[in-house]
Order: structure tokens, then sequence, then C-alpha cells
């Protein structure tokens, strides 16, 4: 990876953390601990940040006791990042498995968004909705099958997010909803996150109208580089970033000593 990928991907990855922070948050000895009850692993998991100065089976042990305090299975984020870094191997070795591999895709260069040609995004009859946390939380839940403790954790975190929220639906004339996805920028650099279609609008050039809808809009306000994370199996859905110009960043995953987690 040559530095200036580098470089964005460890911005990325901050931005990431801080636009994905729950207001169950805490710390225990330079590990990140997330405890909401949310549906995305990110809201639920630890970070571990720095190697800390506790031997690391102890370390495990008390970030356990705040799991199971708050009634959610243990899980831990690896990523390049991580802390020791050996950190994925030493939990390997406990016989925890891997599971959920994201990888994180980044676009340097956001001006190709910003030409009067490239702003004629939108179908005639579609229209971009500007939506309230409760209702794009709930909207994304129903397409998730989350349940209701998920999709309420979710609007609360959105609300009390310390990187704006600013979340949208795609619609037709009719009002139906074709697509939705999120922005959380932060400075210069913006994230795309929850870009799901209907099942009966997938493959009829949804998403992408709303993606570029998105990073104009974050272009506009002062964005000039971007990043999302997407399923390491999701195909489709990295064809259509690959087309708007994101590229590998960096590839993440959980474990858990409970086994693959829901």
């Amino acid at each position: 990876m040559d530095k200036s990928l580098a470089l964005l991907a460890e911005r990325a990855e901050a931005a990431g953390l801080n636009a994905s922070a729950p207001p169950q948050q805490g710390e225990i000895a330079g590990w990140s601990i997330r405890l909401s009850p949310g549906k995305a692993k990110r809201s639920r998991c630890i970070n571990a940040l720095s190697e800390g100065h506790l031997p690391l089976d102890d370390l495990l042990a008390r970030c356990q006791a705040s799991f199971d305090a708050a009634g959610l299975p243990l899980i831990v984020r690896l990523t390049p990042f991580s802390q020791p870094a050996n950190l994925d191997d030493l939990l390997a070795a406990k016989g925890w498995p891997a599971f959920d591999a994201a990888d994180v895709m980044v676009l340097a260069d956001l001006t190709t968004f910003s030409s009067a040609a490239d702003m004629q995004t939108l179908e005639q009859g579609q229209v971009l909705l500007a939506v309230d946390a409760s209702r794009y939380a709930a909207a994304v839940g129903a397409l998730r099958g989350s349940s209701e403790r998920a999709i309420a954790a979710h609007a609360e975190r959105l609300k009390a997010s310390s990187v704006p929220y600013q979340g949208f639906f795609l619609q037709d004339a009719a009002g139906q909803l074709l697509a939705c996805g999120q922005i959380a920028q932060e400075g210069v650099i913006t994230g795309l996150y929850d870009i799901f279609t209907p099942q009966q609008y997938r493959g009829m050039g949804c998403a992408k109208n709303l993606c570029k809808a998105l990073l104009q809009q974050a272009f506009r306000q002062g964005a000039q580089e971007a990043y999302l994370q997407v399923g390491t199996d999701n195909e489709v859905a990295q064809r259509l970033y690959r087309r708007l110009g994101f590229q590998f960043a960096y590839r993440y995953h959980y474990r858990s000593p409970h086994g693959v987690v829901d």
C-alpha cells in the first residue's frame, strides 16, 4: 500500500470510529468498549486501540464483565490497527472464530462529484428526502429485519453522535422508498453508511443514484475524501463502489469466545 493510501486508511478508521460511537461507550486499559444493543456490531464491540498495561487474559476478563452486565456477547473487532499487533493471532489461538469480514474502501478525491454534468444524478420523478433519525432507523431496521430494541438503539446512536447525523431516502414520485443512505461527515472526510435498496428495486440503479447524490451533498459541504465499509463477500455492492471510484484500503473482522455472533 502506498503512503498516501495508508494515511487515508488511517483517517478513514478514525472517522469510522467517531461516526459509529454509541452513548454506551467506555474505556478499559486502553481498549474502547461499546455496549449498545443495536444491530450493527461496530456499536457493540471492543476496539483495541492500544496495548494497555494489563495481561491479555486480565483485560479480556474485565471486558467480559462489562459485556455480561450489559447482556451482550463479547465481540472484538480486529483491524490492521488493533493493538497489540498480534491480537488476532492470540485470539485465534484461544479458538475464537473469525466472522463477518468487511472491507473499508476509500475515495481520495471527491472533485469528480462537483461538475454541473454530474449534478444530474436522479432520474425523472426521483426525490432525495432528508429524514429524521427515528424515521431513518425504522426504515433501515425494517430492511435489515432488526428487532424493536435494535431499531431504538440505532436511533439513539444517531441522535447522540458527535458526528452530525444526515440520513436520506431516495423516493419515486409516488413516495415509494427506492433506497436509503447516510453520510457521516467530519471535516473534510465523509463516510457512506447504511446504503440499502429494497429487494424489488435492486438492479435498477437506485443505489448508484443515491450514492452519487450523497457524495455530491458531502462535496458541497466541504468534503474532499470519502470512505465506506462493505461486506467482503458482497461483490455486487463492491462493484458499484468501484465504479464510483472507491478502492480497497483494508479489511477487518470480528472474533468472539461465544462463536459466530449474529
